[in-house]
């Protein structure tokens, strides 16, 4: 007769394996290492950004609000590399956000699973591209293309245009594969009880689907936005090597990436003001990224739908 009192069984007690100790061990060092990595960079930037903005010659508002950069003569304006980066996101995110819904849409709503098995593959394939070889792409097939469209004396051979769209190309297999994986993870009653009620695929889709899905899409969108904002090499090839405030897509502009690019493997001392204030512009990118993050994740958590 039990009076209350918990049954205990040996043979019923979990057992731990050993490999399960191994995994575990695995996971808690690789999420360590993480969590290390990060610290580690915030401090690093921090530091060096720190002993650029003690100089006298810095000043923490115009280097937020001045609009000339100019190392040379004490001028650390990061708004014409800031709006050239926002100039080329935005370019991309206008490519990628359509063309990658649409993909997500078809492949989630539309493909059979024989073509889901091409398609699928065949566009992530497009991120597995050095980032390099995209660089040369909008400077070399992009620009010239631009150059025979609008005019050779309008479209400058380095400028934000091509290396925006090309950047986009590069973002799209990103933001379809999230897309489609938040698409098809909508329970399958939805879309039969739309069906039951006389909705067609493309309603089922637009009006059902996709808005149950919306976490899952404006998390994705987020997470393009912020590696387009981190891309380096295709904007450091194809968009220009100098700041310049304009939002001409034309026009050559240095991004806050290529800048630290150019500075970096330049001839520059270790120790001058032109090298630190790269570690400036680093700080600002990561803050940039995680307000966008955080964002993402409030987005997510408000927006989840939770079936059961």
């Amino acid at each position: 007769m039990n009076y209350g009192y918990p049954i205990r069984n040996k043979g019923l007690q979990k057992k731990i394996k050993p490999g399960e100790t191994v995994i575990h061990v695995l996971l808690f060092l690789a999420g360590f290492i993480s969590i290390f990595t990060t610290i580690g960079i915030v401090f690093v930037l921090g530091k060096d950004a720190w002993l650029f903005f003690r100089l006298p010659e810095v000043n923490l508002w115009d280097f937020l609000t001045g609009t000339s950069w100019q190392p040379h003569i004490n001028k650390f304006g990061i708004l014409p590399l800031f709006t050239s980066t926002l100039l080329t996101t935005a370019i991309a995110m206008t490519i990628a956000i359509p063309l990658g819904l649409a993909a997500a849409i078809y492949l989630s709503e539309y493909a059979s699973q024989k073509a889901r098995k091409i398609i699928k593959p065949t566009l992530e394939l497009l991120a597995g591209i050095p980032t390099i070889v995209y660089g040369y792409f909008a400077l070399t097939m992009v620009t010239p293309l631009l150059r025979s469209i609008f005019g050779a004396n309008i479209v400058e051979i380095y400028n934000t245009g091509s290396a925006g769209l090309v950047m986009g190309i590069l973002i799209l297999p990103l933001v379809a594969s999230i897309c489609e994986d938040s698409l098809s993870a909508v329970p399958r009653t939805l879309r039969d009880a739309a069906y039951g009620l006389g909705a067609t695929k493309l309603e089922v889709a637009i009006k059902i689907v996709l808005p149950a899905a919306l976490s899952g899409i404006s998390a994705a969108i987020i997470l393009g936005i912020t590696r387009a904002i981190g891309e380096t090499m295709i904007v450091a090839v194809a968009a220009g090597a100098g700041p310049n405030l304009t939002l001409n897509p034309f026009k050559g502009a240095e991004t806050m990436t290529g800048h630290i690019v150019r500075i970096s493997g330049g001839d520059l001392s270790y120790d001058s003001i032109d090298y630190n204030s790269i570690f400036a512009i680093g700080l600002f990118l990561f803050l940039i990224t995680l307000v966008l993050n955080i964002i993402s994740q409030r987005i997510v958590r408000k927006y989840r739908e939770v079936y059961e």
